[in-house]
């Protein structure tokens, strides 16, 4: 199958660790320009070493927080002037602790908003014109099935996944004329291999979901999956680089689920 990903310019936004690092090497070897667009400079750093590695056309990480407007247009502007015009853009970058709906502070809800929705809004926006210009390019988002489904002690982070679900196929509707397609992947449980594939300001750095990565609790979760298994970064990968491909040039305002059949929607 011929994927047409080859000297791409393709930005991925928290390419630096799990999800994000997959991403970013899946695009490498398809020979893409890769923009690791991340608030862990060093982390990111270290994924553009691995991206030169598997055979990408370029590769550079650009500190960008994707919760801040101007960060965001200053990362577009830096990858334009480096790489070319934006074909692909991914918004990966995301972050939760999960806790019940009533034990949350405030500010943990405020950060989940502005992280999982305002960043992807931000992010999104940021190309939306260039891309309207040259009439083409791809936005893949990173939901979640809690935005599907709703799930415990997930609440905020669901409805901001809801929200990236629902903006999508908004925006789907209002560019597709301008051959701009618009796609979303939840991801189920995804856990990063080993300690090295996330940096400091990971989620999975915190304290308290560290107790995910026990092989107790693995193995109590992947009883919730048809498939009996948590999912691999790569997982998640692999669907993304396919949606931003030639190869799915007519699919555009879809949600897929890669979870192991958690959610069958």
């Amino acid at each position: 199958m011929e994927l047409n990903l080859k000297g791409k310019s393709v930005i991925v936004t928290g390419g630096g660790s799990n999800i994000g690092r997959a991403i970013s090497l899946a695009f490498a070897r398809e020979g893409a320009h890769v923009s690791i667009a991340e608030i862990d400079a060093g982390q990111g750093g270290k994924v553009v070493e691995e991206a030169r590695k598997a055979g990408a056309a370029s590769a550079a990480v650009v500190a960008t927080d994707v919760t801040k407007w101007e960060s965001v247009q200053a990362m577009v502007r830096e990858v334009e002037g480096r790489a070319g015009a934006v074909d692909v853009l991914v918004n990966n970058v995301g972050w939760t602790l999960d806790r019940l709906f009533v034990e949350k502070e405030r500010a943990e809800w405020e950060k989940e908003v502005q992280i999982n929705l305002w960043g992807m809004i931000n992010c999104t926006r940021a190309v939306l014109d260039g891309m309207i210009a040259r009439k083409g390019g791809v936005i893949v988002s990173l939901g979640s099935d809690a935005g599907r489904m709703g799930e415990f002690r997930e609440a905020v982070y669901g409805a901001c996944k809801a929200g990236v679900i629902a903006l999508t196929k908004s925006v789907a509707r209002e560019v597709g004329r301008h051959g701009i397609r618009l796609n979303v992947v939840c991801p189920g449980m995804t856990m990063p291999a080993s300690e090295e594939d996330f940096g400091s300001l990971s989620m999975w750095a915190a304290e308290s979901n560290k107790a995910w990565g026990t092989a107790d609790m693995q193995a109590r979760i992947a009883k919730a999956y048809p498939l009996r298994r948590i999912g691999k970064p790569e997982d998640v990968a692999g669907a993304v680089v396919f949606l931003a491909s030639g190869a799915a040039s007519f699919i555009t305002g879809q949600t897929l689920s890669v979870s192991g059949g958690y959610t069958m929607m």
